[in-house]
């Protein structure tokens, strides 16, 4: 004779599927529990989505903000740049003192990184802001693109980890929930099994 064997779940046991289905000693927690996984993947996928678009659209809108503000502008350095061998560092890349214009027609003077050995009178490019301050280079579209993208990305998986990780807390505290009520059950219960089987 062939072994009673209940429905098989094991394909719908990772998704919480298997307590949408009817059977006769499904729970009302059981119940509770699938609507509760269903809510928590659900705000897990679509919050992720639409967190990361968000970011991801707001850094480029950011970027192409700076774009649009910076403009490159030709300065002359007013002193030599030292040697790399002069600096702690020992680098190609340097600070040096320029001179430039800035958009009202005043004489602007800063600090700004050039390649080590470069003579005074050189000319290199600078970036400003509109108010002549001098800015670092900005960003390509090609690069906003894949920085926008990354920080779409991470920001879309830390929101989607907050309702992951509440529902899992949730889970857990139902299954503790109901191992406490079997354990009370089978204190009651447990005492009258043995004389039945005695």
């Amino acid at each position: 004779m062939a072994a009673f064997r209940g429905p098989k779940v094991g394909r719908w046991r990772w998704l919480g599927l298997w307590r949408w289905r009817r059977h006769p000693l499904r729970r009302r927690s059981d119940a509770l529990e699938a609507w509760i996984m269903l809510g928590a993947w659900a705000l897990t996928v679509l919050g992720g989505v639409f967190a990361g678009l968000a970011a991801t659209q707001t850094v480029e809108h950011d970027l192409a903000g700076q774009r649009a503000a910076r403009h490159s502008v030709p300065a002359r350095l007013t002193e030599d740049a030292p040697d790399s061998s002069a600096t702690e560092s020992g680098g190609d890349i340097v600070w040096a003192k320029v001179r430039w214009t800035g958009a009202d027609g005043s004489p602007r003077v800063g600090r700004v990184r050039v390649y080590a050995g470069t003579v005074a009178g050189a000319t290199v490019t600078v970036w400003t802001d509109p108010d002549g301050r001098l800015v670092t280079k900005p960003t390509t579209a090609s690069q906003a693109r894949l920085r926008a993208c990354l920080v779409g990305v991470l920001v879309g998986v830390s929101a989607a980890g907050v309702p992951f990780v509440g529902g899992r807390f949730l889970r857990g505290r139902l299954e503790r929930r109901r191992m406490e009520r079997w354990d009370e059950e089978w204190e009651r219960i447990g005492p009258l099994w043995g004389r039945m089987t005695s």
